[in-house]
């Protein structure tokens, strides 16, 4: 497991995946859920990363996404995705993201994306990371409402 230290850009998620057999219809699924979340703590043994399940990925934070975080920490419920890959059955995560957009980009393919809501530290500390790089605004092309498309621009010989 790689040294992973938090800092304003990244925070180590410590978390858990858990199965469960359910029935749909007349066939037996695995339902994945992610439990014990710890916002991990490189000062203390952390026990959910070292027990059966457990993993440590970093949320990391891009300032190419900060409308992405703005949306997702506007809504009502705020989430954390987890973009899983199945193997014989078994989940292994391999990204921890708050962009909507990059984990939806995973369900296209052979992913599972799973989801927890975001804990308010880490709710505070995107508040800061945003805060302290600027909101992104995205700008859109404002056409003159006082031009109408009868009107002939200057180089139009007219």
């Amino acid at each position: 497991m790689p040294d992973l230290h938090k800092d304003e850009s990244i925070w180590p998620i410590a978390f858990r995946l858990a199965s469960e057999e359910k029935q749909v219809g007349r066939w037996t699924t695995l339902s994945w859920s992610v439990e014990d979340v710890c916002l991990y703590d490189q000062d203390k043994k952390n026990e959910v990363a070292q027990s059966d399940g457990g993993y440590v990925l970093p949320l990391e934070l891009y300032r190419d996404e900060r409308t992405e975080y703005r949306f997702n920490l506007s809504s009502q419920d705020p989430h954390l995705f987890i973009v899983c890959e199945e193997e014989n059955e078994q989940l292994s995560p391999l990204l921890v993201t708050a962009a909507q957009s990059v984990a939806g980009s995973y369900m296209d393919g052979d992913y599972q994306v799973l989801h927890i809501q975001i804990p308010l530290q880490v709710q505070a500390w995107m508040e800061a990371f945003i805060g302290r790089h600027g909101e992104l605004i995205e700008f859109r092309r404002k056409r003159c409402k006082d031009k109408s498309k009868d009107k002939k621009g200057r180089s139009s010989g007219n």
